[in-house]
């Protein structure tokens, strides 16, 4: 066990969200932990993900300097994973084997390429495994 864990867009997402001030706190303590220990990794993709919310579907998007700001304080230190062949074709196959969706296929590819032992994601079923990475609703 490696003791890596990945982050999944929706963490990111809710650490904005005012209205679900629970779940706010729980993400934000989340990305702290992960940017602090060194341990939290993401992708390409979950950066992507959260910028196209934050830009353009917060309640207040974020300027373009505060998305910098963000992307250089948070995401430099956790992406971890580059878009390449061999995810897309780890994904594929995942794709196919489990019926999840093409996005979601890329995620938990990307976290098992890391070498993480949890994901966590709102996004899927709590508690499901994907050979040794095992998947955490971090609100429930």
């Amino acid at each position: 066990m490696s003791g890596k864990y990945f982050l999944d867009t929706n963490i990111f997402v809710y650490s904005f969200d005012h209205s679900a001030r629970k779940k706010a706190a729980s993400a934000r303590e989340l990305i702290r932990e992960a940017v602090g220990s060194q341990k939290g990794v993401t992708s390409y993709q979950v950066a992507e993900e959260f910028f196209n919310v934050a830009l353009k579907r917060f309640t207040r998007p974020m300027k373009p300097h505060e998305a910098e700001q963000y992307l250089v304080t948070v995401f430099r230190p956790l992406i971890a994973v580059h878009s390449s062949i061999a995810l897309y074709g780890e994904a594929l196959r995942l794709h196919g084997q489990s019926g999840l969706s093409w996005f979601d296929s890329l995620i938990v590819s990307a976290a098992l390429q890391a070498g993480c032992d949890i994901l966590y994601t709102e996004d899927l079923q709590h508690g499901q495994r994907f050979g040794n990475l095992r998947v955490m609703n971090p609100f429930l």
